[in-house]
Formats: structure tokens, C-alpha cells, sequence
């Protein structure tokens, strides 16, 4: 049997935090060791008893979770619990080993557990997840965490074949299906590989590993033919820019 995990509850409602211990204590993989109704009683129990996972709300009372994230000098796994999904991304991006949208099942609370003792995450992962909350950006993401129809799942960045953005949300294209995130384009771009993902408009970011070949319309704007059969135009200034990279 594996090494038991000691775990942490940060949770503000007395309800879900007594469906959170009763799905600890039956996990015998787990023993609970705290808990905390608030962030700044979170940050101080956390660093002082040093669980080895933490299953933290992200709005809380004096603190949130990932202020409470940001200040720790213990690093434990996170598996956030929140009933906002606008904060999926966010999460995925802090490196939560999982992100439970409440109310969620026992079987979705069993699944993040499983993903926690199949692949922890390294404390280089954690230091990056420090860095992030602190506003400090030092890494290419790798995953997005996108919801669909209930369900949040990660999406491999290498799959997406184009972005697209609209007032409220960017629209991200994997194979024959869209999903939506509440994330600016330009967000997203700049934690994205520059010499993979191309800005060929204000709108759209295209992933040139999907592109089957590209041809210019009558005013040299180049029409970017992609592999699913769809065409996005370059604007003038990107036209330009793909131009130069030919050789």
C-alpha cells in the first residue's frame, strides 16, 4: 500500500466542509490532520502542520485560496473546490492536482484523489505554482483547463489547432470541437510557444503545426488553409511577418 497522505480541508460553509471530511476519512489513503473556515487561519494552520494535501476553497472569508496560495511557505498539493468555474483556468495554471466545482459526486471526489496518488506534482511544479499567484510569469503553458457540458478537462495546448476571440470569451479549437474559456486572447498568447502560435489578427491565434498551406488573395493578404478544411485570413502586418519566415 502506498505511504498515507495527510490532508488539510479549507472550507467556509459547514456543509461542504463535513462532505469533504466524510470523503477524506473514506479514503483510507488519506488522514485528516485540520481544518479552517477561513483563509488567514488556512495560511497559518497550513504552514505550521504541513499536510500533504490540501483541499482548499477559493472564496473564503479574510483570505481567498489562492491569496492564501500565494503566501505559503509550505508547499502541499492543492486540489481546489470552488462552485465558480470561472476560476478552472486560473487553477490549472496554479498546478491544482484537480479542480472540484461544487456540488460535485463521491465519484468525482474519488477520481481527484486517484489523480493525486497516481501523479503528484513535483515541487518544481509548486514553486511554479508560487510564481504565478505572486504575478510572476516563468513558464509556456502546457494545458488549458476547459469546461464542457459539466465536465472540466485538460487540453493539451499541441492539439489546439487555432484560437478565436469575441467580446467575452476566446474560443479554442481542438479537432471538431470548440470550447470557450473566460481568458483574453492576448492572455493566452503570451504564455504560449511565439514560434508555434502566430497572431494573424487582432482575433485570431494560430497554431502553425495545423496549417496545410497558405496563399495570398487579391490584396496579398495571405489565406491560411487549415487541416480541418476551415480558412483564416492574416491580416497585412501578419501576411507580412509569414512572408519573412519562408525560405
Amino acid at each position: 500500500m502506498s505511504k498515507i497522505k495527510t490532508a488539510f480541508i479549507a472550507e467556509d460553509e459547514p456543509l461542504a466542509r463535513e462532505v469533504l471530511r466524510d470523503a477524506v476519512s473514506d479514503r483510507p489513503e488519506l488522514s485528516l490532520i485540520g481544518e479552517a473556515a477561513d483563509g488567514v487561519t488556512a495560511l497559518t494552520q497550513i504552514n505550521l502542520l504541513k499536510p500533504d494535501v490540501v483541499f482548499m476553497d477559493i472564496q473564503m472569508p479574510e483570505m481567498t485560496g489562492l491569496e492564501v496560495l500565494r503566501r505559503l511557505s509550505h508547499l502541499p498539493e492543492i486540489v481546489f473546490t470552488t462552485a465558480y468555474d470561472q476560476y478552472a483556468v486560473t487553477a490549472f495554471e496554479l498546478h491544482a492536482v484537480d479542480y472540484l466545482l461544487k456540488p460535485f459526486t463521491r465519484e468525482r471526489f474519488d477520481a481527484a484523489v486517484d489523480r493525486l496518488l497516481d501523479a503528484p506534482p513535483s515541487m518544481q511544479a509548486m514553486e511554479h505554482a508560487l510564481n504565478l499567484a505572486a504575478g510572476r510569469d516563468t513558464a509556456r503553458l502546457e494545458r488549458i483547463l476547459v469546461r464542457d457540458r459539466g465536465h472540466i478537462f485538460p487540453v493539451n495546448v499541441n492539439d489546439i489547432a487555432y484560437l478565436k476571440a469575441d467580446a467575452k470569451y476566446t474560443a479554442i479549437i481542438v479537432g471538431d470541437r470548440t470550447h470557450l474559456v473566460r481568458l483574453g486572447i492576448t492572455e493566452l498568447e503570451t504564455r504560449l510557444d511565439p514560434a508555434r502560435f502566430i497572431r494573424i489578427h487582432r482575433s485570431l491565434l494560430v497554431n502553425l503545426d495545423f496549417v496545410e498551406s497558405m496563399k495570398a488573395d487579391e490584396q496579398s493578404q495571405l489565406r491560411l488553409h487549415m487541416r480541418d478544411g476551415s480558412v483564416l485570413l492574416a491580416n497585412r502586418e501578419a501576411s507580412r511577418m509569414l512572408r519573412d519566415m519562408s525560405i
